[in-house]
């Protein structure tokens, strides 16, 4: 699900010593100096509250921007450290900034503050205003993860954003296709994938429509669960059936956060079965000790907070032991991995690996993409994940589980 502005530029961090000074080839705002002398990992609620809000305030702090002077409406740069162009928001990513809504809905839940409030209406806000035509575009993950966040920030905050939802549920209902039992990846396209079955289908299961929601999960099940594993693959293109067989996080992310809705709504206790299988097949094949598997950076920087969500959700939900633990251990990882900088957390892009600071003589040379041996991005996908992350692990040791 590559479709970030290719003209993004990608950076490459550069490390001397036991610090690290990195900079970008589109001037940043200013250098920044990372560190690995990081507090250790405290148990209990107190110690995951703290976490969640300080991963939460080196967002904020980072990346949260006025979008264009307008009052009330902000998004996220899509780097740390950025250029005054990265700060201008020209730059565009649409379902980074619904996860970052969705993010912002967490911390007001956690901790409901007229701050937080007010900061997840600029959010929205900003998505709208940045979107130029409104609320809807032509991909279907796209708009499925905003009507998530803003269906959330309803039900949870009491916040509402006129006819958002009306606007969202509309466009996702637009691109059913009756021959396939599917919504595809963007409109006029023929390839029905995961990322946006998924969460179209939660999103219609959470708004009332469980006939189609059903009817999405089915389509995952049978033709996108691959029987060797009880995964589930990335998609399919129509007509022609052929399979991209990609096992992604998020993919089983978005799967369980499905079944787990339906399980939820209707009571049949096969949506909770297959939700408990998908749940072991991603401990055993996509994990490491407990620990959900790292991506890389872009897009998927995003993939592993995904599916601590929906794992989240199943723990709560479903009273899945297994879903917990893997939060649980996620976030332990990804605690005591970080690095930070001025105080705040910095997470890696593999929670299972500290954050690396080679010696590196030829500092500030010309900047590339990062590396997974480094451990470390400027992409906000990143950093989101792992504040995804920390709010699961905050619910869950809030609800005792």
């Amino acid at each position: 699900m590559e479709r970030r502005n290719t003209g993004i530029s990608r950076r490459r961090l550069l490390a001397a010593g036991a610090t690290v000074a990195f900079t970008a080839l589109t001037q940043p705002t200013q250098a920044q100096t990372i560190t690995r002398n990081v507090s250790p990992y405290r148990a209990g609620l107190e110690g995951c509250a703290e976490r969640a809000s300080l991963a939460e305030q080196a967002i904020v702090r980072r990346h949260v921007r006025t979008l264009w002077g307008l009052r009330g409406k902000q998004l996220g740069a899509l780097a740390w450290p950025s250029s005054l162009f990265d700060q201008a928001l020209v730059k565009w990513c649409y379902w980074w900034q619904a996860q970052l809504l969705d993010c912002a809905v967490d911390a007001a839940q956690r901790d409901r503050t007229p701050e937080r409030l007010d900061r997840v209406a600029a959010l929205a806000e900003g998505i709208r205003a940045r979107n130029l035509t409104g609320w809807t575009n032509r991909y279907y993950d796209d708009m499925a993860w905003l009507a998530l966040a803003l269906e959330r920030a309803d039900r949870l905050l009491g916040l509402r954003f006129g006819g958002a939802l009306d606007d969202l549920r509309a466009a996702l209902r637009s691109g059913w296709n009756p021959s396939v039992g599917a919504v595809p990846w963007r409109t006029g396209d023929h390839y029905y994938n995961t990322p946006a079955i998924g969460p179209t289908g939660i999103a219609l299961a959470r708004l009332g429509d469980l006939d189609r929601a059903r009817q999405l999960a089915e389509f995952l099940h049978t033709r996108l669960r691959d029987p060797a594993t009880d995964l589930i693959l990335d998609g399919v293109h129509e007509p022609g059936g052929e399979v991209n067989r990609t096992v992604l996080t998020y993919c089983q992310g978005v799967a369980i956060g499905l079944e787990t809705e339906l399980a939820i709504h209707t009571g049949d206790s096969t949506h909770r079965d297959r939700a408990r299988a998908l749940i072991a097949a991603t401990e055993t094949h996509l994990t490491s000790a407990g620990v959900i598997a790292g991506s890389a950076a872009d897009d998927s920087g995003l993939f592993m907070g995904i599916l601590a969500r929906y794992l989240a959700e199943a723990a709560l939900s479903l009273d899945n032991s297994t879903a917990a633990a893997m939060v649980h251990a996620s976030a332990r990882a990804a605690w005591n991995n970080r690095a930070e900088s001025n105080g705040l957390p910095l997470f890696g892009m593999n929670w299972s690996r500290p954050i690396a600071l080679p010696h590196r003589p030829q500092a500030f040379a010309q900047l590339t993409t990062p590396t997974l041996s480094d451990n470390l991005s400027p992409d906000l996908s990143v950093q989101l994940s792992a504040w995804l992350l920390l709010e699961a692990d905050h619910r869950l040791t809030l609800a005792g589980r």
